[in-house]
């Protein structure tokens, strides 16, 4: 069952082509890895399937439901973990939760039996009361991490994921995202780090100057990576 579907969709930006005609679909519980130097329209389709950046043409579905159709329940069925952590100055870390869980319809259980198991895999149950600005980066990382955690939803995207966060954390992290796709979370992620990605990603799709390149297996990728560099 196909989760999330491109198809044909080209991003301008002025007179400059970021994405042009991009074509490739995610199946239900799938780790794929979108590979590409920067600048290659990675982050580019991240925010494209957000609706962050308007695409000039072309069709995003989740599950069968068009993005330029029905946005918010579109929109609903996406958790986003991005490069840089997005937290809002005048929230504590508790109340960035308590928001994600009211947004994403988790009942009062759901959430605090959540936030109590992630915030002391990711040591900051004792931030709960801070705001972001008394935070350090990693911490503001794990709180914008344990957020987008918190809902069940149909598709999970991670910008490079392991940024911030220290070694304990990245593994933690790595974990709950093969979980998060063995309970039928789609999962579409970029990152630098390609042999880490390599251990648990599927497949992956390469980009390069906003063109689709190469796709396949992601054990495929790593052979080929290990057989260049002997």
């Amino acid at each position: 069952m196909e989760t999330l579907k491109f198809e044909g969709v080209r991003v301008e930006i002025g007179k400059n082509t970021i994405l042009q005609d991009i074509d490739f679909s995610l199946e239900q519980g799938n780790i794929v890895a979108l590979i590409g130097h920067n600048g290659a329209g990675k982050s580019t389709i991240m925010k494209t399937i957000m609706g962050w950046q308007e695409k000039k043409q072309g069709n995003i579905s989740i599950n069968g439901i068009n993005q330029d159709d029905s946005f918010l329940t579109y929109k609903k069925q996406i958790a986003y973990i991005p490069e840089e952590p997005f937290l809002l100055s005048e929230l504590t870390a508790m109340q960035h939760f308590q928001l994600y869980g009211q947004s994403y319809g988790l009942s009062e259980q759901q959430l605090n039996q959540r936030v109590e198991h992630l915030t002391r895999l990711f040591e900051i149950e004792d931030k709960l009361n801070e705001y972001p600005e008394s935070l350090s980066k990693g911490m503001r990382q794990k709180v914008q991490t344990i957020c987008a955690l918190l809902p069940d939803v149909a598709l999970m995207l991670i910008d490079e994921p392991f940024m911030g966060l220290d070694v304990h954390a990245a593994a933690d992290l790595q974990q709950l995202i093969i979980d998060k796709a063995k309970n039928g979370t789609s999962i579409l992620l970029t990152s630098h780090q390609l042999d880490r990605v390599g251990e648990f990603a599927d497949s992956y799709i390469m980009l390069h100057k906003g063109v689709i390149t190469e796709k396949g297996i992601m054990k495929d990728f790593a052979e080929l990576t290990r057989r260049s560099t002997e």
